[in-house]
């Protein structure tokens, strides 16, 4: 199984447009014609800058797995290489998707005069509360459903397949569909795990419809003006409806409905009885529509004009009695909504913030490679390099992290979890979502970095959208310093801490000492970190106050020692199926980068080269295509 650097060239180059054999813009691009062609005799179309420009966007990727040998081998190593064979192929088809439909679909319902607008009446006067999108919008929307996102959250086995096509679409940045997936997959585990049958039967087959034009979309509304993390103040309310058994009517505002077009609606109501506090909240489903066609009753008052995630509709929602049905028992209403449909959202909040990493490394490694300054490409430049090694490590920290989150998951829908597997799923749900978003938006302003002032431009790149789309992913389903207090909370009442430092120690030292491939001297280094923070630890766990002024910082360096653990064992697994990755390097930069106290890279000697050792897989690459539409060009 020996996959050398030309192996992996081969694999990558299969990602791109085929210009040796059919020249073509990417469709997302008019064709470019020349300024003679069209009589003008400036010579601007022999400017060598734009010349390398036109090579750079014709050289972009067309299959965002193929080009992506890591998320192959992070799968081999979480999910098996069984089950990446099964699904490799549904991969590689929505990879090509992602970068051949939805790329144009996606830029063009994203521009100004094609986001959404409210329509609340109808010609004859008549409320309809209907959000117009534009056709690129739906077209894009169903590229999304066909893939099969969301009816595999029907099936309790595909969790890594859900996973890796979330991460695919995420290289889009949110793009107007990747809420409406996590929030309707939010629903589907709730009606599944929590429905009533009569309410499963009625509302989760069209949840499921691959068919986008026929199926329901779903949304979470929870958030309230005076209630955001403080969901025990919300005000909303339910009462029963004394005259239709098992029928409740919601009323009162909800003040951040994203999805404001879906067709059901999960929402949280205080209900009579069970106390004040998140302890009086139920959940339920509130269709948009009654049986008689009718809208519920409902008004949308305006959508939020918002920095990014802008192709979505959000919005602020007044209910007067709309009808409503209980998922699950009312007492249980807070914990569905957190524990099963928050809890599934932060996980694929975390997919959507590494796809977007993922996808800022390449416009950034891509550009460099092409771009000149002084007399060669930007990409040989130190700083350059050691930007570029910083995106994709921090990259690879993510996905290594989200995929064993998504191990977990795993267990737990397949009924395999022990109650060491919940705790640990209870600490990375939350603590995941955190350090993969922080790293997300620090990874798209370094792509923006590299790309100068380019970077900046709306139509030059997809760099900025999803820099804009990447800080709302910070904010959604918890902000970081709520997560954060959310562990603390958890950990000071669950213990759950206990179970992260064995999962760590266990991981470590089924390290050391196999075969060499991973460095011994990372994992000792990881060890001692390891103990010197569990000793601060203690004090946040034992003093209140201490913990909520100190426990984020002890809270990001226990996370990232779990992702840094995560990326040794995916280097060894890696080398022992004899595949020739730099993930060993990559682990080490991280470590360095995060975990080791009073490192200092100008007194490591290994420190450019381990940073060429990174990219020069990715750089030899992204050469071979750039020669390939070079001789293309000349032809």
């Amino acid at each position: 199984m020996q996959r050398g650097v030309a192996a992996q060239v081969s694999q990558f180059v299969e990602g791109f447009p085929d210009a040796m054999r059919q020249p073509r813009c990417r469709p997302d691009r008019p064709a470019l014609v020349s300024n003679r062609a069209r009589g003008n005799t400036t010579g601007m179309e022999d400017n060598p800058g734009r010349a390398l420009l036109r090579k750079w966007m014709a050289g972009k990727p067309t299959d965002y797995y193929a080009c992506n040998p890591n998320l192959a081998e992070v799968l081999r190593t979480s999910a098996g290489c069984e089950a990446l064979d099964e699904m490799a192929e549904r991969l590689h088809e929505f990879g090509r998707t992602v970068g051949e439909a939805l790329e144009p679909l996606v830029a063009d319902c994203e521009r100004i005069e094609n986001l959404p607008v409210l329509r609340g009446w109808d010609g004859i006067g008549e409320r309809t509360e209907h959000i117009e999108f534009h056709s690129s919008y739906q077209e894009a929307g169903r590229h999304v459903w066909r893939a099969g996102l969301l009816a595999l959250h029907n099936e309790p086995s595909r969790a890594f397949e859900q996973a890796a096509l979330f991460y695919l679409l995420c290289h889009q940045g949110e793009g107007g569909h990747a809420c409406p997936v996590a929030c309707t997959a939010g629903l589907i585990r709730a009606l599944r795990e929590h429905g009533p049958a009569e309410l499963r039967e009625k509302y989760l087959p069209p949840l499921i419809d691959r068919d986008y034009d026929n199926a329901d979309i779903g949304a979470q509304y929870l958030t309230e003006v005076q209630g955001g993390s403080d969901v025990g103040a919300n005000l909303v309310r339910a009462e029963p409806d004394p005259e239709s058994e098992g029928t409740w009517r919601i009323s009162g505002e909800k003040w951040f409905c994203s999805v404001a077009n879906a067709d059901q609606f999960l929402m949280t109501a205080r209900v009579a009885g069970p106390g004040s506090g998140t302890a009086g909240l139920g959940a339920f489903l509130v269709p948009r529509r009654l049986r008689d066609g009718s809208v519920n009753h409902f008004r949308i008052r305006r959508l939020k004009s918002k920095l990014g995630t802008r192709a979505m509709a959000s919005a602020e929602i007044d209910f007067e009695g709309a009808v409503g049905y209980p998922i699950g028992d009312p007492a249980d209403g807070f914990k569905i909504a957190v524990g099963v449909v928050l809890n599934c959202s932060r996980w694929i909040n975390a997919l959507g913030s590494t796809g977007v990493m993922r996808r800022a490394y390449i416009e950034a490694a891509s550009y460099a490679s092409c771009r000149t300054a002084f007399g060669k490409t930007i990409a040989e430049y130190p700083l350059i390099r050691e930007t570029l090694a910083t995106i994709k490590c921090e990259e690879a920290a993510a996905l290594a992290s989200t995929m064993y989150l998504t191990g977990l998951i795993d267990r737990i829908d397949t009924g395999r979890a022990d109650e060491h597997h919940r705790a640990l799923y209870r600490f990375v749900v939350n603590a995941n979502k955190y350090i993969t978003s922080i790293a997300a938006s620090e990874s798209c302003r370094m792509a923006v970095e590299v790309l100068g002032g380019n970077g900046t431009i709306e139509d030059f790149s997809p760099v900025p959208r999803l820099l804009r789309d990447n800080i709302v992913f910070e904010s959604w389903e918890g902000t970081h310093n709520v997560l954060s207090n959310q562990v603390l909370r958890d950990s000071v009442r669950m213990g759950i801490l206990d179970e992260v430092y064995t999962e760590v120690e266990d991981g470590l030292r089924g390290l050391d000492g196999r075969d060499g491939a991973s460095p011994a001297e990372d994992a000792a280094a990881l060890s001692s970190s390891l103990r010197a923070l569990r000793e601060r630890i203690k004090t946040s766990l034992s003093n209140t106050q201490h913990g909520e002024t100190h426990f984020r910082r002890q809270l990001t360096e226990l996370t990232r020692l779990l992702q840094a653990t995560r990326l040794l064992i995916e280097a060894e697994a890696e080398s022992a199926r004899g595949v020739g990755s730099e993930k060993a390097d990559v682990a080490a930069f991280f470590i360095r980068r995060h975990l080791i106290p009073g490192y200092a890279p100008e007194a490591d000697r290994d420190w450019s080269d381990r940073i060429d050792r990174i990219l020069a897989a990715d750089l030899e690459r992204m050469s071979a295509v750039s020669a390939v539409h070079e001789t293309s060009d000349h032809r």
